[in-house]
């Protein structure tokens, strides 16, 4: 606190109502209600405001002139009293309404305890049933808490000055973490660039593709609608190689009997024991039947057209004439009907042959009385088996 006559004045106490003014109170309570009410950037300023010329000194200065000046009522503390009614006007019109010493004791001790002390600490000192006992205490009690406040104070200097350290390190930690994540920020940008990249090239192969797909879907379509029977032709196909592929055993296994029958026929002759020698007449080879194929025109409608020279090949030997239809494959359905009248024999090869050339060639023999061979395996040697069958048409 500072230095200052502390005698205090003489006091009313009478039963007035009406509150005391700041220059009316002892002069011990100047100091601390001008301490503890009002900061020193306001007395400052109101200090200069009063003054002609501003005060030269630090904030000590300022306060020492303040107090000096409450002890008499002036121009100045006329000032600080309009200053400290109007800062604490709430806290004044609550003490207004306590009637005794008793219940200004209790709410001064309620304000300790809450720590707010500033407005109570004015609003009983000025109240009407403040008498100086009640002062003395209030002063004394204002006196420890500012002790209190100062060593809270020094504390507290000591807890800010450790938590600017931390606050300080908690800094350097929030930097060096939002680089971090600037850093991991960055690195993402790139890997959603470099994946979005990745995921419009695929989107450019995937519409790729698909473009491809639906091409090649429509030439497949075309396709089949330009060889409607597709599946048929694919399984004769299929049936062709397989009856080939009998043949073939077959052929195998007629060798393999001539063979056998070649040597057991040979090993009865050299163990036979000849009876008697009798002279003969040479054995004429027994003839094969005639074909009755020549000057004959022999039309050949379907079959592989590998066998096509082989065919002609078998059938000239004979005699005949040879003529061949692909059964519309290559060549133009129209041009059958023709072949079909200039044909004395018809062999059809059902197994290299469509549908509606094999109805045809069927229903034009049957209308016209003429004779049709059907044939299976388009093979040489099953045109050959079934020509040896054919008799002289009637």
């Amino acid at each position: 606190m500072c230095e200052h006559d502390c005698k205090p004045s003489t006091l009313d106490d009478s039963g007035s109502s009406r509150r005391k003014r700041l220059w009316e109170l002892p002069t011990n309570c100047h100091c601390p209600t001008i301490g503890v009410c009002l900061p020193l950037a306001m007395l400052r300023r109101l200090v200069n405001k009063v003054l002609v010329r501003p005060l030269d000194g630090d904030d000590y200065d300022v306060h020492v002139w303040a107090v000096h000046e409450c002890a008499s009522r002036n121009r100045m503390s006329e000032l600080l009293q309009r200053t400290l009614d109007e800062r604490f006007a709430v806290v004044l019109r609550q003490f207004r309404s306590l009637r005794d010493a008793g219940a200004l004791q209790a709410a001064w001790r309620q304000a300790v305890d809450r720590g707010d002390v500033a407005g109570a600490f004015w609003a009983t000192l000025t109240h009407p049933r403040c008498d100086l006992a009640m002062i003395e205490s209030v002063v004394r009690d204002m006196h420890m808490i500012q002790h209190q406040a100062g060593a809270s104070a020094r504390v507290d200097l000591g807890r800010f000055a450790a938590l600017e350290k931390h606050s300080a390190d908690l800094g350097r930690e929030l930097e060096q973490g939002r680089e971090k994540a600037a850093r991991a920020a960055d690195a993402r940008a790139r890997d959603m660039a470099r994946l979005n990249e990745q995921a419009l090239q695929l989107r450019a192969d995937v519409a790729q593709r698909d473009a491809t797909i639906e091409s090649l879907r429509r030439e497949l379509q075309a396709l089949q609608d330009a060889l409607p029977d597709m599946r048929d032709r694919e399984r004769l196909l299929r049936r062709v190689e397989e009856l080939e592929a009998r043949e073939e055993a077959l052929a195998n296994k007629m060798v393999q009997l001539r063979q056998r029958f070649a040597r057991e026929r040979a090993e009865a002759l050299a163990v036979a024991v000849p009876v008697a020698v009798v002279p003969s007449a040479p054995l004429q080879p027994m003839a094969e039947p005639g074909l009755k194929l020549a000057d004959k025109t022999v039309l050949c409608v379907g079959g592989r057209s590998g066998n096509v020279p082989n065919y002609r090949e078998l059938l000239e030997r004979e005699g005949a004439r040879f003529m061949h239809h692909d059964g519309g494959l290559e060549q133009a359905s129209e041009l059958l009907d023709t072949s079909l009248a200039a044909a004395d024999l018809v062999i059809c090869q059902t197994g290299c042959i469509s549908h509606q050339a094999y109805w045809r060639v069927k229903d034009f023999c049957k209308r016209n009385g003429k004779r049709c061979l059907f044939v299976d395996n388009p093979s040489t040697s099953s045109l050959s088996v079934c020509l040896r069958r054919v008799a002289e048409p009637a």
